[in-house]
């Protein structure tokens, strides 16, 4: 039996809420910003890898640092009050929806030895529901809690859930249910 060793990714919460549904997604943000937290407190915790994945914002540095301050705006910093990465935490820009897309996710996880995410977030019909999907072609164990993504559209969130549920055979219980404590051991 292969020991289940878990990564927190944590998609596109760096964000400036500059586009046309950006003030809704900006609300919802800042309701799943803290079940989020906890998530993370809880893998730093048990020293387990968190990864937040961002858009670059045409800052390819992959600098958190610059790309919250370009960020930083009304809409954002309700948001960043309650999570941000720190210096545990991987940072990792991505150039497309799929966070494993273009980027050196897969390889950190290999290296890491994960083979379970719990995946949280922004979009969860997009950035979160493409990243479940190259997830679980790469044949990883997944969890996306329901309260720790959110989508500009309801429907669409539930939807996104239902797909992550149904077809990736995803956990989407919420964050505090049992099923996720043998994801942080």
């Amino acid at each position: 039996m292969t020991h289940n060793r878990s990564a927190l990714l944590i998609i596109d919460m760096i964000n400036n809420f500059d586009f046309t549904y950006g003030p809704i997604l900006a609300k919802k943000a800042l309701k799943i910003a803290e079940p989020i937290k906890r998530l993370k407190d809880q893998f730093n915790q048990q020293q387990l890898p968190v990864i937040f994945i961002n858009d670059h914002y045409n800052l390819w540095q992959a600098d958190y640092h610059k790309i919250i301050e370009y960020c930083r705006n009304p809409y954002s910093d309700p948001v960043y009050k309650r999570l941000l990465p720190d210096d545990k935490d991987y940072f990792l820009i991505k150039p497309k929806h799929s966070a494993f897309y273009g980027t050196a996710l897969n390889t950190l996880l290999h290296q890491l030895k994960v083979n379970s995410l719990i995946v949280t977030g922004i979009a969860g019909n997009i950035c979160v529901l493409f990243t479940a999907n190259d997830a679980y072609m790469r044949e990883y164990k997944l969890a996306i809690p329901n309260d720790c993504i959110a989508s500009a559209d309801d429907n669409d969130n539930q939807y996104a859930l239902m797909m992550m549920k149904n077809v990736l055979k995803a956990a989407t219980e919420p964050s505090n249910h049992e099923i996720y404590q043998h994801y942080i051991m």
